[in-house]
């Protein structure tokens, strides 16, 4: 058990909620990896802002990775061709923000068909090692090597960062391309902060 710092889950593009709670415990971050998958969570979904408002970006999983499967254990299904879809509709949504072109070939490859990583837990984190990079977020994150149902010394954010409530974060509104449609929207995916606020958003957080 550890006796400092938070624990989190391991999210796809996590939202700001994540990075802001983050930013508060490093650079003592255990990342629960033991757990049994829980569907319709961040974990294999990202919020972002659309034409039309709410985009919500899911990463397919193979077909009985339920919730008696480990997390690290889930595999990517890519029977569809989700990759194309996601990197089309992150350019549709983002391409007139200030800084996407500035990112863009980091994120490109992990849309491309030749970089198929099978599990769902390392293709999250290698997405999250590179948004530690851009933010320039330096923390050491450890893996717990079994599961425990809570965390009494520490805080213990698995279950509280859900798509499922509204977040309870204070959020100073920033830029955001659509927003003269649908005003500001709270807690959606870093990438949002990232491509309208680049190097700033690390002061944001």
């Amino acid at each position: 058990m550890i006796e400092k710092g938070a624990v989190f889950p391991m999210f796809y593009l996590p939202p700001v909620e994540y990075f802001v709670k983050l930013n508060t415990y490093k650079p003592d971050i255990l990342i629960e990896r033991e757990e049994h998958f829980p569907k319709q969570t961040y974990r294999n979904r990202a919020n972002i802002y659309s034409p039309d408002g709410l985009l919500t970006l899911v990463v397919p999983v193979v077909k009985g990775s339920k919730n008696h499967t480990k997390f690290k254990d889930v595999k990517i299904s890519y029977d569809f061709d989700w990759q194309t879809l996601h990197w089309r509709s992150l350019g549709a949504c983002y391409r007139r923000s200030a800084f996407f072109e500035y990112y863009e070939d980091d994120f490109a490859a992990f849309y491309q068909k030749q970089k198929q990583i099978p599990y769902l837990f390392d293709y999250n984190e290698e997405l999250l090692q590179l948004l530690f990079k851009l933010l320039k977020i330096k923390t050491d994150i450890k893996y717990p090597h079994e599961y425990h149902s809570e965390y009494t010394s520490v805080p213990d954010f698995r279950t509280s960062i859900t798509p499922k409530k509204e977040a309870e974060l204070e959020q100073k509104p920033y830029f955001q391309v659509f927003e003269e449609r649908k005003g500001f929207l709270k807690n959606l995916s870093i990438v949002d902060l990232l491509f309208n606020q680049g190097p700033q958003s690390i002061n944001y957080l």
